[in-house]
């Protein structure tokens, strides 16, 4: 039985209470509305999707009692049926003024753009239009006015931008989908800092009409998933009949280009490491390395903010910012300000140059199908980029400001969690290729780690699910002392892990690792009241792992001074 969309509607609402995020969110739409959607859609469904008033709650966040819903569940006409869709707040949704992270230019469009059209027609329910970087305006996910849109996982770091919001509603479990845009990378920095999926499709493969432009000629609408294909089908059916690129000869080996790592310049603690473990997973899938020159790349990438092109997003916005409306973010308008001056000569030395060095750029790649790059070369935190806007945001562009520049296509993925915060890669490649990209990056995820301590533990009645998924356990610990533990009245017997901080406990804890999807099929068919959220290790490492909705401990036994499940079953 698949969840109904009502359900999944109420867990996503549900999921909002819960995280406390209202800086995601430019125009959140009312609940009631949302389900009188729902209702309607499930009545469009075949067969049974559920019951409509309450039955097993199913949604984004991963609670669901029966069948679990992947990527292709539901029927032909409906492929997206009740998948909830977030859309950053520079894309046309009818009824929800689009401000493009400025509320004194919002308006309000009186229809979608077509990439929100098209994902609706197939099922998609938009929950709302989501905070940003003013104007599209940065890749730190901080300026706008609607407040700092922080990390899904480390609140004190940057979310990563423009699509800020998009892409942590995502990473948080509350929306399956989003869109967001990329000029400069705001659709896959993102995405690698929440730990997500970020395609940036070949210019022109998705339509930009409906979208307050940043460059307009170097725009893309971008998508955002938990999962790879999620975000193929999204990208797919928000680009209509042109669908997406085929593969422009048969599959592999696939040819990687790889720069040496001193080209790559400083990264964070960890993160040569885990990139090095990327290239090593791609040839251990048989795909054929081979060296590269970064230099044009990185060139061109200065280019994109320090050089003339930065003249066109005056084009897009500067009459408004130079009225100096209310709620202009400082750092944006002193950026678009400033490209007012730029004179005619400049641009088109730029352009010259920018051509000398996109020939070097594909020279150097030769036949080469993707050149794989760190998305981010670090993960700053909010204080930092406070103290350094405009140098910590021209840090962050080093690997994904010249893409659209060469008119190239990416897909950025999860490449691991070095010291307990996500860590990206981008597959880049020539236009038209974004399949290739995908089947390429299909290649890499890492397998997956989560915390259990209950009824998945070895020798429990649950485990042979984590072994029939392909789990194996890789070591036994303890959470960090903010925990409690509680014996549920469920069946078969479980505990509920809770964070309480200041008077909690340490809780034994097993660690497996999964394959991705594995990791994804568990989470999707998690019965109420358990939920997959992070857990902090006594390493002060974080981890994915089973966490309890508070509301089930109204008649639960708390056992925390046992130390475990085990103990308490032994006791």
């Amino acid at each position: 039985m698949f969840p109904s969309a009502l359900d999944r509607v109420r867990a996503a609402y549900r999921r909002i209470s819960e995280t406390g995020r209202p800086e995601i969110w430019i125009s959140l739409r009312p609940q009631a509305e949302l389900e009188a959607e729902a209702r309607a859609l499930d009545a469009r469904r075949p067969g049974d999707p559920g019951d409509p008033d309450g039955g097993a709650a199913a949604g984004p966040g991963g609670e669901t009692s029966g069948r679990t819903a992947d990527a292709t569940s539901g029927d032909a006409a409906l492929p997206l049926a009740g998948r909830l869709l977030a859309v950053k707040g520079n894309i046309d949704v009818a009824g929800l003024p689009t401000t493009a992270g400025c509320p004194s230019y919002g308006y309000l469009p009186d229809r979608d753009a077509p990439v929100v059209a098209r994902l609706k027609a197939a099922g998609a329910l938009v929950l709302g239009t989501t905070n940003m970087d003013q104007f599209a305006t940065g890749l730190v996910g901080t300026r706008s006015p609607y407040g700092a849109v922080r990390n899904a996982h480390a609140p004190e770091r940057i979310s990563g931008g423009s699509s800020s919001g998009s892409a942590v509603a995502v990473a948080l479990g509350i929306a399956d989908l989003a869109l967001g845009t990329d000029t400069a990378g705001s659709g896959r920095v993102p995405a690698a800092l929440n730990g997500i999926v970020g395609l940036k499709p070949s210019r022109g493969l998705l339509p930009t009409d409906g979208v307050v432009p940043a460059c307009a000629s170097l725009d893309c609408v971008s998508v955002f998933a938990r999962t790879l294909p999620e975000a193929r089908l999204a990208l797919a059916l928000a680009a209509g009949p042109a669908g997406s690129a085929a593969p422009r000869r048969a599959p592999g080996p696939w040819r990687v280009a790889v720069p040496p790592l001193a080209q790559l310049g400083p990264l964070d603690r960890g993160w040569a490491a885990a990139y090095r473990a990327a290239a090593a997973r791609l040839a251990a899938a048989g795909a054929r390395l081979a060296a590269v020159d970064l230099t044009a790349f990185t060139e061109a990438a200065a280019l994109l903010y320090e050089g003339a092109f930065v003249a066109e997003r005056y084009t897009a916005v500067g009459a408004f910012v130079d009225r100096g409306g209310p709620g202009l973010d400082p750092v944006v308008a002193g950026i678009i300000g400033r490209a007012r001056d730029i004179p005619a000569h400049r641009l088109f030395a730029d352009q010259a140059r920018l051509a000398a060095l996109r020939a070097t750029a594909l020279a150097a790649l030769g036949d080469a199908d993707a050149l794989l790059l760190p998305t981010t070369p670090d993960h700053p935190t909010l204080a930092e980029v406070a103290a350094d806007p405009l140098g910590v945001n021209a840090r962050l562009g080093r690997f994904t400001n010249s893409t659209n520049l060469f008119d190239l296509a990416a897909v950025a993925v999860p490449a691991g969690e070095p010291h307990g915060r996500p860590f990206g890669v981008m597959l880049i490649g020539p236009a038209g290729t974004d399949d290739r990209l995908a089947a390429i990056a299909g290649l890499l995820p890492p397998p997956s780690r989560l915390a259990v301590v209950g009824a998945h533990l070895t020798g429990q009645p649950l485990n042979p699910q984590l072994l029939a998924l392909g789990g194996r356990l890789l070591r036994t610990t303890a959470t960090a002392p903010v925990y409690r533990l509680y014996a549920l009245r469920t069946e078969p017997a479980k505990p509920g892990l809770v964070h309480v901080g200041a008077g909690g406990a340490a809780i034994e804890t097993e660690i497996w690792e999964l394959p991705p999807a594995g990791l994804g099929e568990l989470a999707g068919a998690l019965p109420r009241p358990m939920t997959i959220g992070r857990v902090t290790l006594a390493d002060a490492t974080t981890v994915p792992g089973f966490l309890c909705e508070p509301s089930a401990l109204d008649d639960a036994l708390d056992i925390t001074s046992y130390g475990g499940w085990r103990a308490y079953l032994n006791r």
